[in-house]
């Protein structure tokens, strides 16, 4: 029995990725210690599996399939920038979702279906697409001003027409992510 690590997602349109670069790059010149997210991998999870067994992905597809069939495609805006768990605390560093309600309701229903087959239920959902994370407190007040510098910028919009059923490889570069199955909405 072989196990893959994987993760549902919603990819970032590619237009978008040169405005978030722009915000990296802002980030960069803090001089902080942060370990950046390639443009290529820039998505926003609904679900994180961990490892699970290949002989389960049929199960997880059908899952997947009966409620994304209940959703039609959507509008999402990109805006704001912020960290978890906080601004004092900066563990990773985000950009938003404004008004998110359908994602919500796409992840719960989502996370009912997972929860049946035996996954663990989300504790507390954030829509937003983690842009770095931080490996030390070094020059935290320059992120911090920073983080409140990109607090409203707005990124632009986008129509989510698919999720993505993803494998990650971790590697010693940085993951390598490949896509496993598309869901139309």
């Amino acid at each position: 029995m072989s196990q893959i690590r994987a993760f549902l997602a919603i990819d970032l349109d590619d237009d978008l990725k040169p405005k978030i670069n722009r915000i990296i790059k802002e980030f960069k010149k803090t001089d902080a210690r942060i370990k950046y997210v390639e443009l290529t991998n820039l998505h926003l999870t609904l679900k994180f599996f961990g490892d699970i067994d290949t002989d389960g992905l049929d199960l997880l597809e059908e899952a997947i399939s009966n409620v994304v069939s209940q959703f039609d495609s959507f509008k999402i805006k990109i805006k704001g920038c912020g960290a978890f768990p906080n601004t004092n605390l900066i563990k990773v560093i985000w950009v938003g979702i404004d008004d998110d309600a359908i994602i919500k309701d796409l992840h719960d229903s989502l996370d009912k279906e997972f929860v049946r087959l035996g996954f663990d239920k989300d504790r507390k959902f954030s829509t937003h697409l983690t842009i770095g994370r931080m490996k030390s407190a070094k020059s935290k007040n320059k992120v911090k001003s920073t983080i409140e510098e990109f607090g409203d910028v707005e990124v632009g919009e986008m129509e989510v027409t698919h999720i993505t059923l993803k494998k990650s490889t971790l590697t010693p570069a940085g993951p390598i992510y490949e896509d496993l199955k598309i869901f139309e909405l």
